[in-house]
């Protein structure tokens, strides 16, 4: 089966930058959804801020398997309705990958719960990506580090939750060290996040990287149908309980009242 990928970009330093422009005329967004589709396996196609509901309608979050997501100038800027939207489908099942700058997105607060905050440098260093769990699947094909000659440096504390499984960790040329590859659960989906992408710097041309993106995208596709009732709360009366019992006792609720929240 044929796993559908979109591609978020908040699509601001391109058009903003000429250093970003140059390094990627078409698009971050759209370099990253070229590295997918060197995957058979994978369609990928492309959204961004600008667009009216910026491009994540109903329509399309329901025809996505994965959404891959990179912002980091205008977080503020991205609706609220649709950041809820977006949260509402990952917990039916649907994949979420968050990149680099990413960590401050709306999104990824409301999904783990916490400030996502980190120390950082924006001085061109070497980074050493380790792989640390070499059996993941996110990890396939990949050799024991990657090196990038050129990022931006993440360094701990990360104030992130308890990851299932760290994949990634960094070094940097000043000394830090950074978890660069998280995943989680959310309700139904599974949420990957991954550090490097910094735009002043090929990062998304390096095909380690690529490789990455690839396999992070298999990992997170859940082929189940949509939990579409996960954020339900039906009332079960007596008279449907799957064993005979008798009403004991006061209730707060009347017959057919829905339940606070």
């Amino acid at each position: 089966m044929v796993i559908r990928a979109t591609v978020f970009g908040e699509n601001v330093h391109e058009n903003k930058n000429p250093i970003v422009r140059s390094i990627y005329p078409d698009g971050m967004h759209e370099t990253i959804a070229a590295a997918l589709r060197e995957d058979a396996g994978i369609v990928s196609s492309t959204v961004t801020l600008q667009e009216p509901e910026h491009g994540l309608t109903a329509e399309k979050l329901a025809e996505t398997d994965v959404l891959l997501w990179w912002g980091h100038v205008a977080h503020g800027e991205v609706s609220d309705a649709v950041v809820e939207r977006v949260v509402e489908r990952v917990w039916q099942g649907m994949g979420l990958i968050i990149l680099h700058s990413g960590h401050f997105s709306k999104i990824f607060k409301r999904l783990t719960g916490t400030p996502c905050a980190l120390k950082w440098r924006e001085a061109g260093e070497r980074e050493r990506l380790w792989v640390i769990n070499r059996n993941h699947p996110i990890a396939a094909g990949l050799p024991e580090c990657i090196e990038l000659e050129n990022e931006e440096m993440y360094g701990e504390p990360f104030s992130v939750p308890e990851p299932m499984e760290t994949v990634f960790v960094s070094w940097f040329q000043g000394g830090e060290v950074f978890r660069s590859g998280l995943t989680y659960q959310r309700g139904s989906g599974r949420m990957f996040y991954f550090r490097p992408g910094h735009e002043t710097y090929p990062t998304y041309y390096d095909e380690n990287v690529r490789k990455v993106l690839r396999n992070a995208v298999k990992w997170a596709y859940n082929p189940g149908p949509a939990w579409t009732a996960i954020t339900d709360a039906p009332n079960v009366p007596v008279e449907t309980a799957l064993e005979p019992i008798e009403e004991r006792g006061p209730r707060l609720h009347q017959a057919g009242e829905a339940g606070y929240r």
